[in-house]
């Protein structure tokens, strides 16, 4: 085992969160920080991939909540680097709903039964809100009205699964706008973050080359006390630090692959384990030649299936990315840790099956297909918190003495979204900025006390106290000088 490398801070995940937060820290003179990264890369989990000749996103993609009265600070960061984005209009796919025979479901009827929709989500959200406040667990929620139809359950998916999936998407719409734009940029979404900390790291030539930004370590045990912290890697590696940060994912919290010593309070892993994980899943597929619609208001198209989620909401990628013959489906929950535990050649056939039901037996196959595994990825356990109770949030972005935790899922308006994770970091580190400056103060008002003390011991001559005489005496100090005086 190595020696002990020491440090002021040690954030573990350089994701969006922990990476804001060093930030902060950086950028207010707190300089002495060592960010441990158990991938090779930052970012978490916004991930590019090349897939079809062009840059897909894995995680994140889209910028959630533009065009309202508060500037999203996603948003801001894309525009200042002239991130290419695309608006995405959702509405189009109320009227692109195939059922398995092919057919597209009339529009009346489609808007009837989106409007049904709507109303019942509207109900829940706001029972969500009116349970939230007298302290009543949300997940025992349900909407007023079960979704039966294969049209019902469709439309049902695509607002609570895939419109808002997860997070507090009224905070975010009210905050910062309801306006939604897909991330399509070769340099990828995590361009924005390599942009960000170049701020306050050592880059050259578009590469990380910091040597407080450390990949490949893989925490795997934390001893704790009150005012120091212990960091242990899986390839032997020992940090300490005055202050920790914990960023990793509310599913890596979840999960085993962190010990902590002594144990997190009871309270604590409570919180932990009531925030509802969600597991959401793009499945790109590529294709010899484009064989859907496409054209104004045909980007999203929806299968519906007696089966909820089973390959429902599909998306071509023509318009970002013209002559790609990219399909996306997404799949969310149950169904994505199902497809993730099957062979990709499984999926494949599944998801041809679904688009033949739609355009019929003699669409051409797909050359390739893509599936990300967010669940079985022990880095990060699943893709985003889902709208958890305040008080949960509160408890698990409650600081353990020299622990801090920070991360979308301790974000109490805007969790399950990159701006939460983002805004959660910068608290975070302000919040740490603020313990220091407590800790300093101690440290010089001790400091002052001791030196007020070091007069009245030389009196004494050859008078030789012990330990807890010393103790008591400085415990004493303030009232036994009064008496001297």
């Amino acid at each position: 085992m190595e020696s002990p490398s020491r440090s002021s801070v040690i954030i573990v995940g350089a994701g969006v969160s922990g990476l804001s937060a060093a930030k902060v820290l950086i950028e207010n003179g707190v300089e002495d920080v060592v960010i441990l990264e158990a991938s090779d890369r930052i970012g978490g989990r916004i991930l590019k991939q090349d897939f079809g000749g062009v840059s897909v996103e894995l995680g994140a993609n889209w910028i959630t909540g533009v065009g309202g009265k508060e500037s999203n600070p996603i948003w801001e960061l894309a525009q200042k680097w002239n991130l290419r984005t695309f608006f995405s209009d959702y509405s189009n796919a109320h009227f692109n709903i195939y059922d398995q025979s092919g057919k597209i479901f009339p529009s009346g009827v489609a808007a009837d039964a989106f409007k049904k929709a709507v109303e019942s989500a509207t109900q829940k959200l706001k029972k969500l809100e009116a349970d939230s406040c007298y302290g009543i667990d949300t997940k025992a929620a349900k909407p007023s009205s079960t979704p039966k139809t294969p049209l019902e359950l469709a439309i049902d998916f695509m607002l609570h699964d895939f419109e808002m999936p997860g997070g507090d998407p009224i905070s975010t719409f009210l905050d910062f706008g309801e306006r939604e734009f897909l991330v399509a940029d070769e340099r990828g979404y995590d361009h924005l973050l390599y942009k960000m900390v170049e701020e306050f790291l050592f880059t050259s030539e578009g590469k990380l080359l910091d040597n407080r930004l450390k990949f490949n370590k893989v925490v795997r045990e934390l001893q704790h006390s009150s005012n120091s912290v212990t960091v242990m890697t899986e390839d032997g590696c020992v940090f300490e630090a005055n202050y920790v940060i914990l960023s990793v994912s509310i599913g890596v919290l979840q999960s085993d692959l962190i010990a902590f010593n002594p144990p997190l309070p009871r309270w604590k892993t409570e919180a932990i384990q009531k925030c509802d994980v969600v597991v959401y899943t793009k499945i790109f597929l590529k294709f010899p030649s484009k064989f859907w619609p496409c054209g104004p208001g045909k980007e999203f198209f929806v299968y519906a299936h007696e089966r909820r989620g089973y390959y429902t909401f599909w998306q071509h990628l023509e318009n970002q990315y013209p002559g790609s013959n990219i399909l996306v489906v997404t799949l969310t929950n149950e169904e994505s840790k199902r497809v993730e535990a099957q062979l990709d050649e499984e999926t494949l056939k599944e998801a041809m099956g679904a688009l033949k039901d739609m355009f019929g037996h003699n669409i051409p196959e797909a050359t390739d297909i893509f599936v990300p595994r967010w669940w079985n990825n022990r880095f990060q356990r699943g893709t985003y918190s889902n709208f958890p109770h305040d008080q949960v949030v509160r408890d698990i972005k409650a600081r353990l003495g020299c622990i801090f935790f920070s991360g979308e899922h301790t974000s109490e308006r805007y969790s399950g979204y990159v701006h939460g994770g983002y805004l959660a970091g910068i608290e975070t580190g302000k919040a740490l900025l603020e313990e220091i400056e407590k800790e300093k103060e101690r440290s010089i008002e001790s400091e002052n006390q001791t030196v007020s003390l070091e007069p009245l011991l030389a009196t004494t001559g050859s008078l030789s106290l012990t330990q807890n005489e010393t103790m008591l005496y400085r415990v004493s100090n303030a009232i036994f000088l009064d008496n001297c005086i």
